[in-house]
């Protein structure tokens, strides 16, 4: 590390973060109060109990001009929420309501980029050619072709030229940058007014009670001086490959665009604000950064809280590479004295219940729609949900999306025409998107909308069947996906195994086996059953994945294929 902030005292050591379990909500689909098939804010939020204690969700940036679909949105004023979440006395009720229920409130922050129709925007196109309104934005003159090669992370090119949106001859060589949609031009992290402003927006949600930002693509803002060519192009997906019968593949977030020193210097900005604001204010990345040791870079002492571990959510179902992760991440983040963060599934890839559903190795990255070989539903439930318990049982921070509590899959059976990802048009349809992780909720087992409100109506549409992921559904069912999550959270608490550590025990091949302080955790992904005594260590299970056994010794047992436990030794108090 050039710049080394492990050796500043670091004093987040009590933080509420360190160990926390957040749930990310993600309001357009979690439940609607008004019937429009929009989810809202001013909703109760029974699937976040207290026993879960920190929630973050994607409302409330004064910002967030688009949603993480891309879809357009309506002109706003600047410190204001999108109005289809409702009104700021809607969400100070919210936060009331969660904070007195002993939930903290993590709201999304999007700094790299506006809509196309937020009135700063709009006043950029409406000044011209070396203002101070388009000085906020990356707008560059080239004559006959865009500036540079750089292409979207949605597909396609990355500039769009400026004059067909005002019709005005001096606009004809000049373009703007958006590293996502064209409705989502970036700002220009250069101008001293573009980081005052979001200086305002950390005061102003702090003092509106929020507990922490999460920084959508943190590792973007700044980019290199003189915005130059990139070795990948503009067609960051390779989607014209698929033409000669290759398969595309999103190339990663390397070169002038991303994770240059610059942000650094902005987030040790920031910190030093929000702790002038409130104490232990969560700062959490979402930089999609390798290695390990790059992405610890943004969790120094003087930086961001957390960053997520997308090198473990990639990991797949392959056991070495699971424990290849879990050190690097811990080596990483412990040289700089911060937690490590796991997580598994999100708003931007396939839930995990579906990626572990087929093969090792098998691409899912692409998206999955009713044409391609659809997943074995049942493997991937028994999957994922030993995954779960495994990773609930490594110390740090975890995430969780929502959904997966349920044991949600994938809708792998959308019709095409129901897709609104804007990677589905941006790459001529070759790369169908995240639509399929965003279906709304089903909280019923039947009714409109499964629940999710009472007029039918959903945004996108929920498949056949939805009804039997319901919590009714699974309320009162110990063996339930739902009944599992809430026996791990709750045991992961009391045995505060989210400030403890890892020492590897030895394990026959494909099965991972740590012991975290007086816990033992292990990990089956093989597919064949796993007699414990080959484990070489005995004691009573008292979380299983499987839903049975659990109070039992593990003596004459076996662990099932694709499966994890917790077992703690006879002497421990905890499994007398």
């Amino acid at each position: 590390m050039t710049r080394s902030a492990a050796l500043l005292a670091r004093t987040d050591q009590d933080a509420w973060w360190r160990d926390a379990v957040i749930y990310q909500i993600y309001p357009r689909s979690f439940a609607d109060a008004d019937g429009d098939g929009i989810g809202t804010c001013p909703v109760s939020v029974p699937v976040c109990p207290t026993w879960w204690t920190w929630a973050w969700t994607r409302c409330g940036c004064p910002l967030l001009s688009l949603p993480a679909g891309g879809r357009r949105l309506r002109r706003q004023r600047l410190l204001r929420r999108r109005p289809e979440y409702g009104t700021l006395e809607d969400f100070d009720a919210l936060v009331a309501d969660l904070h007195q229920a002993g939930i903290r409130v993590v709201v999304d922050l999007v700094p790299n980029h506006t809509s196309d129709r937020h009135e700063w925007f709009r006043a950029a196109l409406e000044a011209g050619p070396g203002s101070r309104e388009r000085d906020r934005y990356l707008f560059r003159r080239s004559p006959g072709a865009a500036p540079n090669n750089w292409g979207s992370l949605f597909g396609g090119p990355a500039w769009q030229q400026v004059e067909p949106l005002t019709g005005r001859g001096q606009d004809r060589d000049w373009w703007y940058l958006h590293l996502f949609a064209a409705e989502q031009p970036d700002l220009n992290w250069d101008n001293e007014e573009v980081r005052e402003y979001f200086r305002r927006v950390l005061r102003f949600w702090v003092e509106r009670g929020v507990d922490g930002f999460r920084v959508d693509v943190a590792h973007s803002l700044v980019k290199a001086e003189g915005l130059p060519d990139d070795e990948i192009g503009p067609d960051r997906w390779r989607a014209e490959e698929d033409a000669v019968g290759e398969s595309p593949a999103k190339q990663p977030d390397v070169g002038p665009a991303f994770n240059q020193p610059g942000v650094h210097e902005v987030y040790r900005e920031w910190r030093s604000l929000l702790d002038t604001l409130a104490p232990d204010i969560l700062l959490v990345a979402e930089a999609w950064v390798q290695p390990e040791e790059e992405a610890a870079l943004y969790v120094r002492a003087d930086e961001m809280s957390q960053a997520f571990n997308f090198a473990f959510l990639q990991a797949g179902w392959d056991a070495a590479r699971m424990r290849q992760v879990i050190d690097s991440s811990l080596r990483a983040n412990d040289a700089v004295g911060a937690p490590t963060t796991w997580v598994l599934s999100n708003h931007d890839v396939v839930r995990h219940t579906t990626r572990f559903a087929y093969p090792p190795g098998t691409r899912t990255d692409l998206g999955i729609g009713a044409g391609d070989p659809q997943p074995d539903t049942a493997l991937g439930l028994r999957r994922a949900r030993g995954a779960t318990v495994f990773m609930l049982g490594l110390p740090g921070s975890a995430y969780l999306y929502q959904g997966e509590e349920l044991g949600l899959p994938e809708h792998t059976t959308m019709e095409d025409s129901a897709r609104q990802d804007p990677t589905w048009s941006r790459t001529g349809h070759v790369v169908r998107g995240r639509d399929g992780c965003r279906v709304p909720l089903p909280w019923s087992q039947d009714g409109p909308a499964y629940g999710f409100n009472d007029t039918g109506r959903s945004w996108l549409p929920q498949p056949q069947g939805w009804g039997e992921y319901a919590p009714g559904a699974q309320e009162g069912e110990p063996a339930s996906t739902l009944g599992l999550y809430r026996r791990t959270l709750r045991l992961r608490r009391e045995l505060g195994l989210g400030r403890g550590g890892v020492s590897w025990q030895e394990a026959p091949e494909g099965v991972l086996s740590l012991r975290n302080g007086a816990t033992a955790v292990v990990l089956n992904t093989t597919d064949t059953e796993i007699p414990f005594s080959s484990l070489g260590g005995s004691g009573r299970l008292v979380l299983t994945s499987w839903g049975e056994d659990e109070g039992q010794a593990a003596d004459g047992l076996v662990l099932p294929a694709g499966s994890a436990c917790w077992l703690q030794s006879a002497e421990s108090p905890r499994a007398q």
